[in-house]
């Protein structure tokens, strides 16, 4: 519904991560991120604010429910935190990996140098 009927420009690229609603579904937390920077973000969430009654109304039409919950959007940056974590863990891959390949480079040359040693001892 946020992506192809709210004719909103301010609304960016939205994706909804997840969404709790009371026990008495009189209120319903909607979780979302966006891809962006904080700019597009700030835009989004003034956007989806404004969207609120829109919302609730398509809710209403739809579901046929008693009462239609009262919805709030929720940033959430779990989405943002999980790739700073994979970015971590990628550097910290190629810095392992360039240690090794250090490592196995010195390990030539060392290689190189006792088979050297060898040969003049022998000889």
């Amino acid at each position: 519904m946020i992506q192809r009927e709210l004719k909103d420009p301010g609304i960016g690229f939205v994706t909804v991560t997840g969404v709790e609603v009371s026990p008495d579904l009189k209120r319903a937390k909607i979780f979302y991120s966006v891809l962006g920077e904080e700019d597009s973000k700030k835009q989004s969430a003034s956007a989806l604010k404004r969207a609120c009654g829109f919302i609730q109304h398509e809710i209403g039409k739809r579901l046929r429910l008693k009462h239609i919950p009262e919805i709030s959007f929720q940033f959430d940056s779990s989405v943002e935190y999980g790739a700073h974590i994979e970015e971590l863990i990628q550097k910290i891959h190629q810095s392992e990996k360039t240690q090794m390949s250090g490592m196995d480079a010195n390990t030539s040359s060392e290689d190189e140098s006792n088979l050297n040693e060898k040969g003049e001892n022998e000889g």
